[in-house]
């Protein structure tokens, strides 16, 4: 594909843009060598329903970045309005991110974090270039899904956590 020669937008212009784009919080969960890696991502889709695909970018200047794209599997965690401090957890904290959480195995030996409103277990398919991310696009192997009378999702917009005023 040509690449244009018209100068791109200003960063501040595009996060400003961008940050008009309500969207879902998710944690991403991979095994690494070392033990169980996450992160917070709000870049999630899903892809295809056949195959069942999802995606997930994963910045190239995370701690974690190699875990991942080199996992055989990783977990997207769909996280509900209560999981603020969960969220938190996996985009600040440095330590032992799953201290206190009582992980469960999934597929692949992957990662599961409890009180999701959903999982998705997902062996690696492929990992594309995408800047300063790779994207990371996974077929689902395994699906987990909460009461919807249960929760609400956490969404992220113009910078800080929202709720959804109906979740019905």
């Amino acid at each position: 594909m040509a690449q244009s020669h018209l100068p791109g937008v200003e960063p501040d212009d595009f996060k400003a843009a961008l940050s008009r784009w309500a969207s879902g919080i998710t944690v991403v969960t991979a095994q690494g060598p070392d033990g169980p890696v996450g992160l917070t991502a709000s870049a999630f889709s899903s892809l295809s329903l056949h195959p069942p695909l999802v995606l997930v970018c994963i910045g190239r200047a995370s701690y974690h970045h190699e875990h991942f794209t080199d996992a055989p599997a990783f977990a997207v965690h769909i996280l509900d309005a209560t999981q603020e401090e969960v969220s938190n957890t996996f985009a600040f904290k440095r330590e032992d991110r799953f201290e206190g959480i009582d992980i469960a195995q999934g597929p692949l030996d992957v990662p599961l974090l409890p009180g999701c409103l959903a999982r998705l277990a997902c062996e690696r398919h492929e990992v594309l270039d995408g800047g300063d991310h790779s994207i990371l696009i996974g077929r689902v192997l395994q699906a987990d899904v909460a009461d919807v009378a249960d929760g609400a999702p956490l969404a992220w917009w113009q910078g800080g956590y929202r709720r959804l005023a109906d979740p019905a």
